[in-house]
């Protein structure tokens, strides 16, 4: 049997890290004073996992507040009120990344006018449904229009149907590019865990017979960053395996400081925001994983004092 405390700890250790490190979330000027637009990663990726440790309330009162104050600090310090996202609209009109950034904090009671706008006169021009784009990527875009109150530019069972997962292939073809291809299938159908049901039974099927032996793998080559997507996959679907065995080796792997590296042993560097650069994907994951794993377990030991 897992250990509810273990699935926690990995996560209070990583949301206290990143809180700890805010302020590389902030977005860094080439010589152009062009914005890094690669930095708006990582704040969409934070709005998204903070609003799924928002939604399963199993974070403490201080790690609740941690998150909102993350937050507030992203959208208003870092997206200066979405006005970041609104310029990106406006100078490029068919990019998707605005919208798909904003929509999560949206979610949460942030908005900016002018992103939704500007993204549905975008959406009005056929280059819109044009753009070419891997399967799960437009899978994604579709479930965000939907997560934003506008009508999905591609139909989601037929953008399932073309991704890798919705083909059902051979399971030992998973390689590394493919698995979060894989990982990011099920998050975007299940709404980052949201919806369990939103998984096709075939799919949910398919998933409880080769993950386990996926999460091992995964395990075996240290690669701390897929695995903990692996594991976010396990604790979104209707009936998670959540491993205890895995669980361990994961959470032997995290840094005392609450980073988790994204393979093998964390990197020493001296620089901050090099360090960040590597590490906060990998350490936003585990708190992902660790949120929804601990939700699922507290959800099983509650059903079976019934």
């Amino acid at each position: 049997m897992i250990r509810t405390q273990l699935l926690h700890d990995v996560g209070v250790g990583a949301l206290e890290w990143l809180s700890a490190h805010r302020d590389q979330f902030r977005l860094r000027e080439r010589p152009q004073d062009a914005e890094d637009r690669a930095r708006l990663k990582p704040v969409g990726e934070l709005a998204t996992i903070g609003a799924a440790l928002l939604r399963e309330g199993v974070a403490g009162s201080r790690q609740a507040a941690l998150v909102r104050q993350l937050l507030d600090f992203a959208w208003r310090e870092v997206l200066d009120g979405g006005t970041a996202l609104a310029r990106m609209q406006r100078e490029e009109p068919l990019s998707p990344m605005p919208l798909e950034f904003h929509t999560p904090f949206r979610e949460l009671g942030y908005r900016n006018p002018d992103v939704e706008q500007a993204a549905a006169l975008s959406r009005q021009l056929t280059s819109w449904q044009a753009l070419e784009m891997l399967p799960v990527r437009r899978l994604g875009l579709a479930v965000t229009e939907e997560r934003a109150g506008l009508p999905p530019s591609t139909d989601l069972a037929e953008a399932t149907a073309r991704t890798w997962l919705g083909r059902t292939p051979e399971p030992w073809t998973l390689g590394f590019h493919i698995g979060y291809d894989v990982t990011h299938t099920v998050f975007h159908l299940t709404r980052w865990g949201a919806r369990p049901d939103g998984l096709p039974p075939d799919l949910a099927a398919y998933l409880a017979q080769w993950l386990p032996a996926w999460l091992e793998d995964w395990a075996d080559a240290a690669h701390w960053d897929l695995l903990g997507e692996l594991l976010a996959v396990d604790a979104c679907l209707p009936e998670p395996a959540l491993d205890p065995g895995v669980w361990e080796r994961y959470a032997a792997a995290q840094h005392p400081s609450g980073a988790m590296p994204v393979e093998g042993r964390m990197p020493a560097l001296d620089d901050p925001a090099e360090l960040f650069d590597l590490v906060h994907h990998p350490t936003l994951v585990a708190a992902f994983a660790s949120t929804m794993a601990t939700s699922r377990a507290l959800s099983g030991l509650a059903a079976g004092t019934r």
